[in-house]
């Protein structure tokens, strides 16, 4: 089959590679039918490369056919139409029935102490196989998969992979009262998403923040105040326009939806390059270890929110913390949220706005459809946000 491969700091490549099979009576095999780019991805094509092997197959936001199913998937049969979450949980497990799926304690990679295993997302996840190609092996698949009809295009459903559940957490952790105001820092997929998600949650005020004019036009077109960083010459005076906003205290709730790729330190930015380009068993350590995370969006999120507020963090951060104003988040009494999306927790609270009416916009969320071949083309571009690139839906 064909599948996305990467082979080194901003170098994918589609490829051919073996098939996959059955291996566990809980597996199954999907014939995708549409996959995403995300921007965890590109985490991968520049930031995290000391943790991926050359060869690796990319991509973990499939939906498809189910093509064949284990003995022990009683729920799923040939020809089945699923979308499948990005992280891989068993459904059973203390974990899993707490509501904390990415913690799973089945798939947990506990040789690298982290939790639940993800689909295509380096050795510190399980290095399983990602979704970036023409069929997928699913393991858990008599939890994991995510039945849906027959009818609305693709794009109705994909995004239960991973944007709108990972986007609903957000705002769900952010724990906006109704009528209350949101900050979100980042309007790319997940930012954008989480716009609207409060909005349709009842948010009387959401404001966005952002420095690429695609997005902002886009976050405003669906009620979104939005500000441009490019438009303040210090993050102070993008503070106090906000606070203005809100009787002079800060939002309720403020969204990090950037990062480890946020605009902020230079010195993390060359640790971040230098890690890259080292021989893993140098720079793995030292991405893990060091302050590599450049924490500017972070920083703002604490300066922006209101006291006795909520910061929820969906960004990924990669690497050990820059130092962090502790006594400002004490002295605020600041809540911090933060974690991967657990899937399986939200389904049913989002799949009532999977509906012809479409509340969120997900029919015409993405930017770009391109055909598998094209990948490298699509990583390049998306890396860059040319082309108002926001997101790119890929077709084997």
């Amino acid at each position: 089959m064909k599948a996305v491969t990467w082979q080194g700091k901003r170098d994918v490549r589609v490829e051919d590679v073996p098939d996959p099979k059955i291996q566990e009576p809980t597996d199954a095999v999907i014939r995708i039918t549409s996959t995403g780019l995300c921007g965890s991805d590109l985490h991968l094509y520049e930031v995290l490369t000391p943790f991926m092997t050359p060869g690796d197959i990319l991509g973990h936001e499939p939906m498809g056919i189910v093509e064949e199913v284990g003995s022990e998937v009683p729920n799923l049969k040939p020809g089945d139409r699923v979308v499948v979450p990005f992280q891989i949980s068993c459904g059973h497990c203390f974990m899993c029935s707490t509501g904390l799926q990415t913690q799973c304690e089945t798939t947990q990679v506990t040789s690298e102490g982290m939790g639940a295993a993800l689909f295509g997302y380096t050795r510190l996840y399980g290095a399983v196989p990602g979704a970036q190609a023409e069929y997928l092996r699913v393991p858990q698949a008599h939890y994991g998969p995510i039945k849906v009809p027959e009818g609305p295009a693709d794009d109705r459903f994909l995004y239960l992979s991973d944007v709108v559940p990972t986007a609903w957490q957000a705002v769900a952790y952010a724990d906006v009262p109704r009528g209350g105001t949101v900050a979100v820092l980042g309007l790319g997929p997940i930012g954008d998403m989480a716009c609207r998600i409060a909005l349709a949650r009842g948010a009387e005020r959401v404001f966005g923040v952002d420095l690429v004019p695609e997005r902002l036009d886009r976050a405003r077109g669906r009620g979104v105040r939005t500000y441009d960083l490019r438009d303040f010459h210090h993050e102070k005076d993008l503070v106090t326009a906000i606070q203005d906003e809100t009787d002079g205290r800060g939002p309720d709730a403020v969204i990090d939806a950037v990062g480890t790729e946020a605009h902020g330190s230079h010195v993390a930015r060359l640790v971040q390059q230098a890690a890259a380009v080292m021989p893993r068993a140098i720079g793995a350590p030292l991405a893990e270890r060091l302050s590599v995370d450049r924490l500017a969006a972070l920083h703002l999120a604490i300066e922006l929110v209101r006291r006795g507020g909520t910061v929820s963090l969906s960004g990924v951060y990669g690497g050990m913390a820059d130092p962090m104003p502790m006594l400002t988040l004490f002295d605020k009494q600041i809540q911090l949220r933060m974690g991967q999306a657990n899937v399986r927790r939200w389904i049913d609270d989002i799949l009532p706005y999977m509906t012809d009416e479409d509340p969120l916009g997900v029919d015409d969320f993405a930017t770009h459809r391109v055909p598998l071949s094209d990948a490298p083309h699509a990583y390049e571009m998306f890396q860059r946000k040319q082309d108002g690139a926001i997101k790119v839906i890929m077709k084997p």
